[in-house]
């Protein structure tokens, strides 16, 4: 089948790009759309006990968005200045959509901030306001509290800092992905040593993009699209095209190496037959990551999860047909397999690339190296283990300059004294009755508790009550908190919401069903990589090194961005935590790339395995084992290095943008890449299929009939019909034959 579709794209490869240039061309004209429809999606599901407690306040005592000003470094009771505060805010006050203002001069309770140098002014839209017209008026509001005459006035709000994160997710799309596409070209040509050669990845990754905007665009027609999607699921389409386009095209110079008389079309089948397998399965597996997210059922973790799938279908089809056809039509300009640019023949050549490198190391003594690299990852993993501290985004996320972002940081200091949100019960029972008077009590008593102020004028048979805990929002007190008041015995029926509910259910939520993300990874893994080896071994060992890789990398990422260790060379300032979202994707976009890796060495080390035991060159099965592992690693390494070069110049992309969020994946992303290249495929891989030896391949006897009747072709048929089940006598070896 996969020869086949090699021969057809060599044979109607122009046709194939018209039509791959169609759709650049129509996501180029109209995918661009969905930049103006994307959604602030949320991370809760609306089941959730937070979400309930919002709607109920809702219910109870409508509120509206907020904008808020502080006018700054003016004497407050300067008379031109109260006059001035005066007129604007009854200008603000007849605005269509705004419900009160408040300010310190014609509401009571106005707020003075510490330095006795500024005032708060707090202005309340009409609750239900349809999205596009609260735009217009908080545009309005905004450019009316611009004109206050005082040397700073910063406006802000929970809907203004949306506005900016949207905004600012789209500008770091254009500029991530425009540097990272230039930089990624010079990354092709040096490395595939031709600049035709190197324009065959990038058109296949931009043919992917374009299409991906599409396909999202098609997707805003059925639900939200979150204003993050965009930035990942590009950037990962980008490189996953990259790296599919690279194995294609290092395979067909090997196949044209063998055979010099061949035409480019059987070339092209021969490539397919074995490439193609394996971009396909690869695709499959990252796409079958990507709907792990679905698992998790939070709305911003579904979103990620459609656009994932799309863009990773899209890359893989690109893989098998524009990359194909873009060979076919310039096979002449694609120089022979070892050829460099001619600026890096300037430079010395390396005896031998770094995967074969590290593999002959770990196999010289394979228990040495596993455990030390086992070891050492679980290291490097302590500080998420131990002292991770997940929250939600808010305005910090943003770059410094970001307005929105001032604002909060000055109400928070001189207003807020650094007090975190009111963890909020909502009580439905009449405040009068004795239950809710106990209840009261109870939550005045409770450890941690600053502040606890039922609200006034709450309507009906119900009570809003307002819990202050120690601490900032959203920390362990806080959390805690959350769940001792969930945990009360009490006649009366209550929910609590807040900011810190809010990430105890996105946790909870998260946590309750990692296990069932897990499985479905560890099931389609374990299908796919047994269609690909025939081996049941192989799975496992496989998520193993794919959990470390995640951990690693967790743990390195709780370093630089909570505890801010090379903050200012990333241009972010810390805020002391992790976006509660980033672990999650950061699993599941590692999880696919490593299996990306995974699937491109094994089905190297697979085919040499298969050719050894054929020809039973060596009585030594251990040693038979180490050579297929060897082989499979020099010629298949350089590709992963490329790859992952290529990869990590992509997501080096989202380092130039201001939010802190994207950076997390970014940097994330590009560390993930570098354990799993070096330390994990290049030692700890080889390592063990070393000690595993013969095992590597063990299946039991019906599933390995069942792979060789149906997964198996040709010569590998042939080869693996003599391979049984590793010999009673037989256990794993780690002697090398050199």
């Amino acid at each position: 089948m996969f020869g086949a579709l090699g021969r057809a794209m060599a044979r109607w490869r122009w046709a194939v790009l018209a039509g791959w240039l169609v759709l650049v061309v129509v996501g180029a004209a109209f995918g661009g759309q969905v930049f103006d429809r994307l959604a602030s999606t949320d991370n809760l599901r609306p089941d959730s006990e937070s979400q309930q407690a919002d709607r109920r306040v809702q219910e109870l005592k409508p509120e509206g968005d907020k904008v808020v000003a502080v006018i700054r470094d003016r004497d407050i009771y300067d008379p031109p200045l109260v006059e001035n505060v005066q007129k604007i805010a009854g200008e603000i006050r007849g605005i269509d959509g705004v419900k009160t203002v408040d300010d310190l001069y014609s509401a009571p309770g106005g707020r003075i901030g510490a330095d006795n140098r500024s005032s708060l002014v707090e202005v309340e839209l009409r609750p239900g306001l349809a999205d596009a017209q609260r735009e217009r008026t908080e545009d309005l509001v905004v450019a009316a509290l611009h004109r206050i005459d005082a040397p700073q006035v910063l406006v802000g709000g929970e809907k203004l800092a949306e506005r900016e994160f949207e905004e600012q997710a789209i500008r770091d799309a254009a500029v991530g992905e425009s540097i990272a596409l230039a930089v990624l070209l010079i990354v092709l040509v040096l490395t595939l040593g031709g600049f035709v050669v190197g324009l065959v990845p990038l058109a296949a990754a931009l043919a992917s993009v374009a299409a991906t905007l599409l396909g999202l665009l098609l997707l805003t027609a059925f639900g939200d699209v979150g204003e993050f999607t965009v930035n990942v699921v590009t950037l990962l389409g980008i490189g996953l095209a990259v790296d599919y386009a690279l194995l294609m095209i290092a395979r067909f110079r090997e196949e044209r190496a063998n055979d010099l008389t061949a035409a480019p079309g059987e070339l092209l089948a021969r490539t397919t037959e074995t490439a193609g397998r394996t971009v396909l399965i690869s695709g499959l597996a990252v796409a079958a990551a990507m709907l792990g997210l679905f698992a998790f059922a939070e709305p911003l973790l579904a979103s990620m999860a459609l656009g994932g799938a799309v863009v990773v279908v899209l890359a893989t089809a690109a893989g098998l047909t524009a990359v194909p056809a873009l060979i076919a039509v310039a096979h002449r300009r694609i120089p022979a397999e070892g050829t460099r640019h001619w600026i890096l023949d300037r430079l010395p050549r390396p005896r031998k690339a770094l995967l074969p490198r590290l593999a002959v190391v770990a196999q010289a003594r394979p228990g040495p190296v596993a455990l030390a690299v086992s070891v050492g990852l679980i290291v490097l993993s302590l500080p998420f283990v131990l002292g991770a501290n997940l929250a939600n985004s808010d305005a910090r996320a943003l770059p410094a300059r970001a307005e929105a972002r001032q604002l909060y940081e000055v109400v928070q200091r001189d207003f807020n004294v650094g007090r975190a949100e009111p963890v909020v019960v909502v009580v439905d029972a009449d405040p009068a009755t004795a239950a809710v008077r106990d209840l009261l009590n109870q939550l005045n008593s409770m450890p941690g508790v600053v502040l606890m102020q039922p609200r006034p004028d709450v309507p009906g048979r119900a009570a809003i009550i307002d819990v202050t805990p120690e601490g900032a929002t959203g920390d362990q007190t806080s959390r805690d908190l959350v769940r001792q008041i969930r945990a009360l015995n009490t006649p009366v029926s209550l929910l609590v919401g807040g900011p810190a509910a809010e990430l105890v259910d996105y946790q909870e939520s998260v946590a309750g069903r990692l296990p069932i993300a897990v499985l479905v990874l560890f099931l389609v893994t374990a299908i796919l990589l047994f269609v690909l080896t025939g081996s049941l071994v192989i799975p496992v060992k496989a998520l193993l090194m794919n959990a470390l890789t995640l951990l690693g990398t967790l743990g390195v990422l709780v370093v630089v961005f909570q505890w801010g260790v090379g903050d200012v060379l990333l241009g972010f300032d810390s805020w002391g935590a992790i976006d509660v979202t980033t672990p999650v994707l950061l699993f599941v976009f590692i999880f696919g790339l490593s299996m990306d890796y995974e699937v491109f060495l094994l089905a190297r080390i697979k085919e040499e395995w298969d050719r050894r035991v054929r020809r039973r060159r060596s009585s030594d099965d251990a040693a038979a084992s180490d050579r297929a592992v060897l082989a499979g690693i020099t010629k298949t390494g350089p590709v992963v290095t490329a790859a992952a070069l290529s990869i990590s110049v992509v997501f080096l992309g989202f380092l130039l943008g201001g939010l802190t969020a994207v950076k997390e994946i970014g940097f994330g992303m590009v560390v993930a890449v570098v354990l799993d290249v070096t330390v994990v495929r290049g030692l700890l891989l080889p390592a063990l299929m070393s000690l595993l030896g013969e095992w590597n391949w063990w299946a039991p006897a019906p599933l390995r009939r069942l792979h060789q009747r149906w997964f198996a072709s040709g010569a590998r048929v042939r080869a693996t019909a003599a391979v049984s089940a590793p010999r009673a006598d037989s256990a794993p070896k780690t002697t090398i034959s050199t």
